[in-house]
């Protein structure tokens, strides 16, 4: 399956321990178009832990049109700080768009430090 720049898709991904993981919405950071010769995604989690804040992190209200649009199931937050490779084996399916990335590509340059 083919899953592009912007999509929210839920995945098995990993917990801090790299031995565990949980399904989790997460959303897709890596550019369309890059050719990297294997079957995975650049990602950024999203969590429901609304104490997670902060210059690189982006909340989305689960009622807003931009929640809706993202078919989050409750208040969360991209971590724009917490990316994971997963490869596309992992993806269960996708479940919605982000309409503001222009506000996750702002979070990403500050964890980044681009």
């Amino acid at each position: 399956m083919n899953y592009k720049r912007g999509d929210v898709i839920l995945v098995r991904f990993p917990n801090s321990d790299f031995k565990t993981f949980k399904k989790r919405p997460v959303l897709v950071v890596q550019a369309d178009g890059v050719e990297t010769g294997l079957r995975q995604r650049l990602v950024a989690a999203i969590t429901s832990n609304l104490n997670r804040t902060g210059s690189t992190r982006v909340l989305i209200l689960k009622d807003s049109p931009e929640g809706q649009q993202m078919g989050l199931a409750a208040d969360s937050v991209v971590v724009a700080d917490n990316l994971a490779t997963v490869l596309d084996r992992e993806v269960d399916r996708v479940i919605g768009t982000c309409s503001v990335m222009d506000r996750v590509d702002f979070a990403l340059r500050v964890a980044l430090g681009l």
